[in-house]
């Protein structure tokens, strides 16, 4: 119904099919469920890694005009850039997130934790000791930035041991088809 144009014309934000531990591939498992869910666009993880900063994620000219919307189109930011304003992303937890398979996280009891991990300081810039190893450990002893949804904040700033099963989100990335590729 919303027409194709205007689906373009916005971020989707969605979550992976299942909680999971600091251990993750988690941009290829974004990749994947969105090919999965008949996406065509390419989607990343929501999340700070050893090669680039959460708030670099999204290309420079997307940040600023798209709004950021969850998979049925309800906007939960009016842009990428004002997730990062300091605040710790406040959205109106109202507005559900769902997963790719269409389950609202903040509700369906396949994630009892309704906690995000995202690696980030507030301002969206990694946490190099807050990151799980760069996602590839869910050890006990190692730890990863994430965020309570219940306190309606995507960059809440608490430290959990990594070997938690949380929420992982994924931020569509372009959706403009590269002609090189």
């Amino acid at each position: 119904p919303g027409g194709f144009s205007s689906y373009f014309l916005q971020l989707h934000l969605v979550a992976l099919n299942l909680p999971l531990s600091g251990d993750m591939r988690a941009d290829f498992q974004c990749f994947q469920q969105a090919q999965l869910a008949g996406l065509t666009s390419t989607y990343r993880a929501f999340l700070s890694s050893h090669l680039q900063d959460l708030a670099t994620v999204v290309r420079k000219t997307d940040r600023y005009h798209l709004p950021v919307v969850n998979l049925k189109g309800e906007t939960l930011f009016n842009n990428w850039e004002s997730i990062f304003n300091g605040n710790g992303g406040q959205f109106n937890i109202h507005v559900p997130i769902y997963s790719f398979d269409g389950r609202n996280v903040m509700t369906d009891p396949s994630w009892p934790q309704k906690v995000i991990w995202h690696g980030s300081t507030a301002n969206g810039i990694r946490l190099v000791s807050n990151y799980c190893e760069a996602w590839h450990t869910a050890d006990l002893g190692a730890t990863g930035q994430a965020s309570p949804l219940q306190m309606g904040k995507l960059l809440d700033q608490k430290v959990f041991s990594c070997s938690n099963q949380f929420i992982v989100l994924c931020i569509e990335n372009s959706f403009v088809s590269d002609p090189q590729g």
